[in-house]
């Protein structure tokens, strides 16, 4: 059986665990916060009836979860070691320092920094640099299975095959990005959408709700099967892509976007919170999380039979 250590169990760390966990892995966590353990444990059971949803592994089970009283004893064993410290590079650049230096050198260190670039992180590992790379998931991380896998200065091929391996094994569908970059690819489409959504807001064009009805009504059920340039690509017609392109290329010189975002004042925050706030009407954030689970357990169910591989297409994304 596998082990996963995981360093760090805020809610993407505890995703992770979930997880590993439903895969039949081993896990074994490290968080300084005494209560961490408690929070885990809860964050895990509130996952597990999605989780059966989806199908469990061979000799899945929560009991699999042990949580350590260092960061050595939580490495020791690992097969896969996942960073998930707050979003800080000097915090970031300390415990992976740590880690590479508890850690055996072949065992391959995953951060999962949603923008720093593999190589800032690994500044200060002195063991074996080029085994620790940025692994980015996307919350939550027990049910979607993309994770962004990004290579530094230091990091070899063999770094990332074996990564691409091991998050297979996690029941995930690793992305390899080839360049550096801030961001990484989903998240930097994401924050041009924020960006904008955060100006119609601030405009006063449309209210928290409507923008979020735009893309749970409209483009957004395109974008879980096909994404953004397939999407584009029908819009052509039988000529695709380049008949589109033709026709509404021009439109790209149109003052669409404000891709620089506004300035976040204490109005626009308001505005945003309340709107949230609307939306959920009342309802908990662990009530939001178990309605969000249910739903894409369905959704997975039904757009795996359309991915790649079910149409013999092996080897693709």
């Amino acid at each position: 059986m596998k082990q996963l250590s995981v360093i760090g169990t805020g809610v993407i760390g505890n995703g992770w665990i979930a997880r590993a966990l439903a895969n039949g892995w081993r896990v074994a966590a490290f968080d300084p916060d005494p209560k961490a353990e408690a929070r885990t444990r809860a964050f895990v059971d509130n996952a597990w009836p999605s989780l059966e949803k989806r199908g469990l592994a061979k000799g899945a089970s929560p009991d699999n979860l042990r949580f350590a009283t260092s960061l050595e004893a939580a490495v020791d064993g690992a097969d896969l070691i996942q960073e998930n410290v707050p979003e800080r590079l000097e915090l970031k650049r300390s415990i992976l320092a740590q880690i590479d230096a508890a850690a055996p050198p072949e065992v391959l260190i995953g951060s999962s920094t949603s923008g720093f670039k593999p190589s800032d992180l690994q500044q200060g590992c002195q063991h074996a640099p080029g085994r620790v790379i940025v692994a980015h998931p996307f919350n939550p991380v027990y049910l979607l299975p993309l994770v962004e896998l990004v290579g530094g200065e230091a990091t070899q091929a063999e770094h990332t095959e074996r990564a691409q391996a091991l998050y297979q094994a996690l029941d995930m569908r690793p992305l390899v990005v080839h360049r550096e970059i801030e961001g990484h690819i989903a998240d930097r489409l994401m924050e041009a959408l924020w960006r904008e959504a955060l100006h119609l807001v601030n405009d006063g064009v449309a209210t928290t709700e409507e923008i979020d009805a735009a893309v749970v009504y409209g483009c957004g059920l395109r974008w879980s099967l096909m994404g953004t340039f397939l999407t584009f690509h029908l819009a052509g017609g039988d000529q695709g892509m380049r008949h589109m392109l033709e026709q509404f290329g021009p439109a790209l010189k149109l003052p669409w976007t404000k891709l620089e975002a506004p300035e976040l004042t204490d109005e626009l925050i308001d505005r945003v919170v309340e709107g949230c706030e609307h939306q959920a009407a009342g309802r908990s954030v662990s009530e939001l999380d178990r309605r969000r689970d249910d739903f894409l357990v369905e959704l997975l169910g039904l757009v795996q039979k359309y991915w790649p591989e079910a149409e013999g297409l092996e080897g693709r994304i």
